[in-house]
């Protein structure tokens, strides 16, 4: 499944980013009983947190951009865990985080960005229950963060 995840990533014009470090007294990734629990990731572009707010000068395709961003560092945070994504059984749940004003009313459709992501890149497996919130600020003042909850078969 990884080579075929890396040829998807390549015929997306996509790449992993490196598993960014945590900013606080946490660690990036928990396995429990068969399941990764993913910390927030944020958005990266050229090694710098995407910031911005959506409602407010930062649109919907932004957003969507961020998401998925996000999403790519959930999988490079995965990857980094367990070493080979074809472990990965289910994409569980998504929890998608969007720094927004009261008013923005957009929330799934930004939440697509990741969402959608995890379809192209792990097929069925990659559906996924989520949730998707609004935010008055994220760390860093990320416009998106996302966790997720990740099925993976046992190490052989």
């Amino acid at each position: 499944m990884t080579d075929r995840i890396d040829r998807t990533l390549q015929d997306l014009g996509l790449e992993l980013p490196q598993a960014a470090a945590p900013i606080a007294a946490y660690v990036p990734v928990v396995e429990a009983g068969g399941l990764l629990h993913v910390s927030g990731q944020l958005p990266f572009r050229d090694g710098k947190v995407v910031t911005g707010r959506l409602g407010d000068g930062f649109s919907l395709e932004d957003g969507q951009d961020a998401a998925q961003r996000c999403a790519l560092m959930v999988v490079a945070q995965v990857k980094a865990h367990i070493g080979n994504l074809g472990r990965v059984a289910r994409v569980v749940k998504l929890g998608v985080f969007v720094n927004s004003t009261a008013d923005f009313a957009d929330h799934p459709k930004v939440a697509n960005g990741a969402s959608e992501l995890m379809v192209k890149l792990f097929g069925d497996a990659g559906k996924h229950a989520r949730a998707a919130v609004g935010v008055a600020a994220l760390p860093l003042g990320a416009a998106v963060e996302v966790d997720a909850i990740i099925e993976v078969a046992p190490a052989l």
